[in-house]
Order: structure tokens, then sequence, then C-alpha cells
């Protein structure tokens, strides 16, 4: 059930109230003493999109002007007449139309002694408070995300600007724009976090690491897009088929069994 509701639901209100409870007391612990470090960085770049499924951005790095590539999957699903098969390189204006467009990356993280903090329960046999605080890291970098989002839509890029929407309006989603991830549904590729980590140099400013399986460490870490389009919306990308993870592979430079691989969750049978 959803917040406030559960608490007062026949089954689980109990135990949920008692969960609540003892997350205030934590979360308050947290801020008082502040346990835990928040970063983040983020660019917004000019951007076009190039051969119908890329995205092509332009940026300065150590004063030289650089160019980088986000490849997108389209969906291959059947679907009504007139109903397109999208991709997130549909929200980007092609570079033939002469419009400079653009487009943005992100990384955030809450995480920063969270693991020093769960060990520290663990040691004193408390595995409740240490699932705990690894649940409330995790709730505050989501916060962060949408915080974030919120500054830039409103102020940095500044698309929404007279923006003024409810907590409800915003859990629903209601803003101009969206900030899908890379390793979710509209875009399950994780290879393309390689490609933010290289623009933004996320370990080398706020020291979030990419493990070998491509998940970020801190834990309690949000990375991915900005699309200011509004008719962007978030879709899921279903199954591929075969011919797309050979042309994903050719376009990205890699070995088929590489791209394979990587979206195998997403292949059709």
């Amino acid at each position: 059930g959803r917040y406030p509701n559960i608490l007062e639901d026949k089954v689980v209100g109990e135990q949920a109230t008692s969960l609540f409870e003892d997350a205030k007391v934590l979360l308050k612990r947290i801020l008082d003493e502040k346990l835990l470090k928040a970063k983040a960085i983020y660019g917004l770049f000019a951007a076009n999109t190039i051969n119908h499924d890329d995205i092509e951005v332009y940026y300065h790095q150590d004063s030289e002007e650089k160019t980088a590539i986000f490849r997108t999957l389209r969906q291959q699903l059947k679907k009504h007449a007139g109903k397109p098969n999208f991709a997130l390189s549909d929200y980007i204006a092609p570079k033939e139309s002469g419009i400079k467009d653009y487009m943005g990356c992100f990384c955030v993280s809450t995480g920063f002694g969270t693991q020093e903090l769960a060990a520290e329960f663990e040691k004193n046999h408390d595995d409740y408070n240490s699932i705990m605080i690894k649940a409330l890291a995790d709730r505050f970098a989501e916060a962060f995300a949408e915080y974030l989002h919120k500054k830039i839509r409103k102020e940095d890029w500044g698309y929404a600007s007279e923006e003024n929407l409810t907590n409800e309006e915003l859990i629903k989603e209601n803003y101009k724009g969206i900030r899908p991830a890379p390793g979710y549904p509209a875009c399950p590729d994780h290879l393309e976090k390689l490609t933010i980590w290289d623009i933004l140099k996320v370990e080398e400013r706020i020291g979030v690491k990419l493990t070998e399986s491509l998940a970020m460490w801190p834990a309690a870490s949000v990375s991915g897009y900005y699309f200011a389009n509004p008719e962007a919306r978030y879709f899921g990308l279903g199954k591929i088929k075969e011919d797309q993870v050979k042309d994903f592979a050719e376009r990205k430079g890699i070995d088929y069994k590489k791209a394979e691989k990587w979206l195998n969750p997403n292949i059709a049978d």
C-alpha cells in the first residue's frame, strides 16, 4: 500500500507503523549527526540525433571541444496502426534539421558513510538497523535525484521556470521532461553509464565508481539523462530482435557476444 494509507491497513498497518517510527528515529540521528554525505554532478550539453537512434553530444573538456555518442535502443513491439516504436533519440532534434538541441546527464549519491554505519550496526549484532540505514540511504538518493531534476527544470536549464506542482503531482511525474536511467526500462543497456562517467568525470569529481558489472558504488546512487522535450515520456523498451542487437554492437564498436550479454534480458526468444 501507499503512504500514509498503509499505516491504517488492517493486515500490515501495525507493522508498517512500527517500521515507520523506527525509521524516523534513525532518520533524525542521520540528520542531527550528519552521518551521511551527499554529492552530485550534472551537465547540460548541446545535442542532436544522428543515424536515427544515436545522440551526439558536444562538450568541453581540458579546453578542448569534444563529442560523445549515446546509443539508444528502439522498441520493436507489434503495436496498433499509427502507434510509433519509441527510442530516447526521438526526443532530440535530428542533426539534419539544423536545430541546436540539448540534453543532460547526471549522477547523485547519498551513500557516503552508509557502509561504515552498516558495519557498525552489524558489529553490534543489530542487523535490523544495518538494513534500515541502507534503505534510508537509497530513499535519500531518490529524493536527491528528484530535487536536482526540479532545480534543473526551474532554474539551471529553466525550460519549466513557471512550474508550480504539488508534491502529489511531482510523485505522479506531471512535470515536463524525463530523467531515464541506464539499466531501466527505456534504456536497459548499462554500458551507456561509461559514457556518462567519461563526460562528467564522475569518479574523479564526486567519487562514485562503477563496478565490473557497472553497478554504482556507493549503492545509494542514481544516474541518468535529462530530456526536456515536452513530448518526452517514460516507456519500456520491451523485447528486441537479433537484428537490433547486431546493429547496436556495430554502432557501439563491440562484438556481438558482448552486446548479447548486456542486452540478454530484452532479447526475444
